[in-house]
């Protein structure tokens, strides 16, 4: 796969252009994928979403956040604005020079409202599974997460249990995720600094599809997100936890690209959506 240095980072991506004559009205639209934290890497997206929304018509632009898949892996610097960073910067060297709509897993859904908020001309929608925006709510629930799930990875016979329970390729991921935490400030870092307010949030005014599982990270109020902002939707899944994207992909596949033809820029030679 290509490479870029981005923020003086060495930064794996990959391109996949949207099918030529698929939809008229998806041909100028373009996607960027992101995914999450501690185990994920833009192989996520590579097995679910990324070669049949390509193949609808639309650009794919899918990544190795800072730390993770085959991107560098600096000691420091996960704050919230170096991703957002990053992901500007790469836009702009990709030359993505109309709005993008933003697909973010977990964190990377953070990630995508995080930028929404610092960038709102080069965003056309934002599409979140299972995520939040980083607000006070959101970083203790997150601090609270990676504490545990840290101490967890530092234990050596918690790896047999992961596999005995969830099998090898979950015990290989879980591992990477160790990883990543104990060497480096990830863990710490992600869910410090400046949150966003609740009027920040409100100040989000492109359209938002919040796609959930009913038992997932946000079971408390499902509303939370769509409640702030003025043009955001919410999709449940019942019986759905956070693994929404890897156990659902199809059904958020169509999702995706039924909202990316809804809020699509008309086309040279319009046709009805």
């Amino acid at each position: 796969m290509p490479e870029l240095k981005v923020n003086g980072l060495r930064t794996n991506y990959q391109l996949l252009p949207g099918t030529a004559g698929a939809d008229p009205w998806l041909a100028n639209e373009t996607v960027v994928f992101i995914h999450g934290m501690g185990t994920d890497s833009l192989a996520s997206f590579y097995l679910t979403l990324a070669p049949p929304v390509a193949a609808a018509g639309i650009d794919v632009i899918s990544y190795d956040l800072r730390g993770h898949g085959r991107s560098e892996r600096p000691v420091s610097g996960y704050t919230l604005p170096d991703f957002v960073a990053d992901l500007d910067e790469l836009l702009h060297a990709l030359a993505a020079t109309h709005p993008v709509h933003l697909v973010g897993n977990s964190f990377g859904g953070t990630i995508a409202y995080s930028y929404a908020a610092a960038h709102p001309n080069r965003v056309r929608s934002v599409v979140s599974i299972e995520s939040e925006p980083p607000t006070d709510s959101w970083a203790r629930k997150m601090a609270g997460i990676l504490a545990a799930t840290t101490q967890l990875l530092e234990v050596e016979e918690n790896y047999e249990w992961i596999e005995a329970t969830f099998g090898a390729h979950h015990r290989r991921l879980a591992r990477l995720a160790g990883t990543r935490f104990t060497s480096t400030t990830m863990a710490d870092e992600v869910a410090t600094g400046a949150m966003m307010t609740a009027a920040d949030v409100a100040a989000i005014t492109c359209p938002v599809l919040s796609i959930l599982g009913r038992h997932g990270y946000q079971s408390d109020d499902l509303d939370v997100v769509t409640a702030l902002m003025p043009r955001a939707e919410v999709f449940v899944f019942d019986d759905q936890g956070h693994s929404v994207l890897v156990e659902r992909h199809r059904a958020v596949r169509g999702l995706l690209v039924d909202w990316i033809r809804k809020h699509a820029a008309a086309p040279d030679q319009p046709v009805s959506p």
